[in-house]
């Protein structure tokens, strides 16, 4: 074989090589210059977008556009196993009272979130009705992948703080509880803004019943992996094997049957994980089914992040100022305003309430559901909608992941007093 065939270069050998060396480059960098980590999901979106503009020849996934398939998923495996992962890490549910903030985040400043995105995409962007839904579904909640460094540590550590305990918790659920409105948007876009010929059915239906079905599933799922994990049988106990795979197959198992019977997988995996750390909350083997399921977690996510940087500078030739400029109320002024409004009179301090607000973070998420939505119709103003989510993750990975230290420096989140919950 001639020489010149032995480096022959595979555009696919290319791919993962650069994939490798950005990933770590990211994860390394910042170390330089702090001991905090936040930043390396940026990077790792700009890094890639860096290789693609100095390398026109770079391979980059399918357009998102064009094939959504592939990313829908791997984001939604990401989501996945980071919602299991979210509800795992919680120690203690009670009392009861610490899920209050929550619950105004979920049924207050969520929906108060969708309507100021819809309104204002229609407004600035010129988005149709359906279109401006679903922009607002997709970037309501906030992000269980990259809002790691705001939410409570490991199962068994105790550092619940009140502000990680709400940022997480809501985290955990506000993913399944978007699901609603982005089939809204499918039913506006397909039978028009008429909600007398589908209103009932859809709260029926898509909110109620799938809501229901999907803590229904996460529960009895969480149940049944603690009795194989934790009762049977009793001299060979799979806790004691450390096998996490079988949890990861449970976990996956929980979310098809759910999705099968159409309940909502997402809801159904958090309230899993919720379940199953209930079940012998002392056993060591808690702490490793979450140290095996987040290194899961954060492989997928970042290569994910490089990917979508890889594709950013083609669905950025699409972006015009007014993007920009509801890209930035989004995240300064939506989120921080009607999270504010929804924790009025709460238990949290004013700074807390501040932190709360401000660190709704955005991102892989609201890949998922635009994927969800392009693969099942459709959208007039798909192109627009796919340059403001890539920008709204963008900004946000890169205004939260660079400030989220010093924000949990000036709150004392890690003081004596919090740690132990």
């Amino acid at each position: 074989m001639p020489p010149s065939e032995f480096f022959e270069f595979s555009s696919y050998h290319i791919a993962v090589t650069f994939i490798g060396f950005i990933i770590i480059l990211a994860s390394w960098l910042p170390r330089i210059f702090s001991k905090r980590e936040p930043a390396a999901a940026p990077l790792m979106i700009l890094f890639g977008a860096a290789a693609t503009m100095l390398f026109p020849d770079f391979p980059s996934l399918p357009d998102p556009r064009q094939n959504p398939l592939p990313w829908e998923l791997v984001s939604e495996l990401a989501v996945i196993i980071a919602l299991f992962g979210a509800g795992l890490r919680i120690d203690k549910l009670k009392p009861w009272s610490r899920w209050f903030p929550t619950l105004r985040l979920l049924c207050i400043a969520m929906p108060l979130t969708i309507l100021a995105i819809a309104f204002a995409g229609t407004i600035i962007t010129g988005l149709t009705v359906a279109g401006a839904i679903l922009l607002g579904a997709v970037l309501s909640p906030t992000d269980p992948v990259l809002a790691g460094d705001v939410q409570v540590g490991p199962p068994q550590e105790g550092a619940e703080h009140p502000v990680r305990f709400t940022l997480t918790t809501e985290a955990t659920l506000n993913d399944g509880l978007a699901f609603p409105f982005v089939y809204l948007g499918l039913v506006v876009a397909a039978q028009g803004f008429n909600p007398g010929a589908w209103f009932v059915e859809w709260m029926v239906w898509d909110v109620f019943y799938r809501i229901i079905v999907g803590v229904i599933a996460g529960s009895l799922g969480g149940r049944a992996l603690g009795y194989i994990l934790f009762t049977v049988p009793k001299g060979s106990l799979l806790a004691d094997t450390g096998s996490g795979v079988v949890a990861f197959a449970s976990v996956i198992l929980c979310y098809g049957s759910t999705e099968i019977v159409e309940g909502y997988g997402f809801i159904a995996v958090a309230v899993m994980g919720l379940t199953l750390r209930r079940i012998e909350e002392h056993h060591p083997f808690h702490r490793r089914l979450h140290d095996f399921s987040n290194a899961i977690e954060h492989t997928i996510t970042a290569v994910l992040l490089v990917a979508l940087g890889t594709v950013i500078p083609a669905l950025f030739i699409d972006l015009s100022w007014n993007h920009i400029i509801l890209a930035l109320l989004l995240i300064i002024v939506v989120r921080p305003l009607s999270a504010w409004v929804s924790l009025g009179g709460s238990s949290l301090d004013r700074k807390s309430r501040a932190i709360v607000s401000v660190y709704g973070v955005r991102g892989i998420g609201s890949i998922y559901y635009l994927c969800y939505a392009g693969s099942h119709m459709e959208f007039a103003n798909e192109t627009q909608i796919w340059s403001l989510v890539a920008l709204v993750i963008l900004l946000s990975t890169i205004m939260h992941g660079f400030t989220v230290g010093w924000a949990m420096d000036t709150l004392g989140v890690e003081d004596k007093d919090s740690k132990g919950g």
